[in-house]
C-alpha cells in the first residue's frame, strides 16, 4: 500500500474517532461517566485520559472530599471514623452528579451506599474497571497509603458484586491505557444506542 493510501486510512480512522466521540458527549446530555472500582483499578489514571479524550472535565471525588474537609481521607479516618467519611462521600458525590457531563472517579467503596449507586443510576453512567486480585495488589503495594495485602483479598469479594451491578464493565490490565480507553468508549456507544444500527 502507498504511503499516501496509508496516510489516508489513518486520517479517516481519526475522522471517524472524533466523530464517536463527539456523538458520545452529546448523547450524555447532563449526565456524568461514573469510574467505579477498587483502588489501584486506574480510575483516576484512565478517567483523566478519557475526560481529556472526550473533551469534558475530570473530577475525582476523593480529591473534592479532601478539599471540602480540610485534610486527607486518612486523617478524616483517624478523626471522625469510617461512618463521617462514608456520609462526606455520600454528600459530595451527590453534589458532583449535578454537574454533569464529566468523568467523574469514585472511591473504592462508595459505591456500597444504595442511595449513592441510586444516584449515579439516575445522573449518570456507570463503567466498573475491573482489576484482577494480583493486578490490584501489584499496583498497590507501591504506596504507602494504600491498603495492605489482606484488605484487598477482604474487600474484593465483598465488592465485586455491587461493582457488577455497573452498565458497563471494562477489564483494567496491564494494556496501553489507549486500548482500554477505547473499549469504554466502545461500552459507552453501545449502551448510549450509538452503535444499534451498525451493520
Amino acid at each position: 500500500m502507498a504511503n499516501g493510501a496509508i496516510e489516508s486510512t489513518a486520517e479517516n480512522a481519526q475522522v471517524a474517532q472524533v466523530a464517536q466521540d463527539a456523538a458520545v458527549v452529546r448523547a450524555l446530555g447532563t449526565r456524568s461517566v461514573v469510574l467505579v472500582g477498587m483502588m489501584g483499578a486506574g480510575k483516576s489514571s484512565v478517567g483523566r485520559r478519557l475526560a481529556s479524550r472526550l473533551a469534558i472535565p475530570f473530577v475525582d471525588a476523593d480529591t473534592e472530599i479532601e478539599t471540602a474537609a480540610g485534610m486527607t481521607i486518612p486523617e478524616i479516618f483517624d478523626t471522625h471514623g469510617e461512618a463521617y467519611f462514608r456520609a462526606g462521600e455520600a454528600r459530595v458525590i451527590a453534589r458532583l452528579l449535578t454537574q454533569g457531563p464529566q468523568v467523574l472517579a469514585t472511591g473504592g467503596g462508595s459505591v456500597m451506599d444504595p442511595n449513592t449507586r441510586a444516584l449515579i443510576r439516575d445522573k449518570g453512567i456507570s463503567i466498573w474497571l475491573k482489576a484482577d486480585a494480583d493486578v490490584l495488589i501489584r499496583r498497590t503495594k507501591r504506596r504507602n497509603d494504600r491498603p495492605l495485602v489482606e484488605k484487598i483479598k477482604e474487600l474484593l469479594p465483598q465488592r465485586e458484586p455491587v461493582y457488577a451491578q455497573s452498565d458497563i464493565t471494562v477489564q483494567s490490565r496491564d494494556e496501553p491505557h489507549d486500548t482500554i480507553i477505547d473499549e469504554v468508549i466502545a461500552g459507552l456507544s453501545k449502551k448510549l444506542g450509538l452503535t444499534e444500527n451498525a451493520s
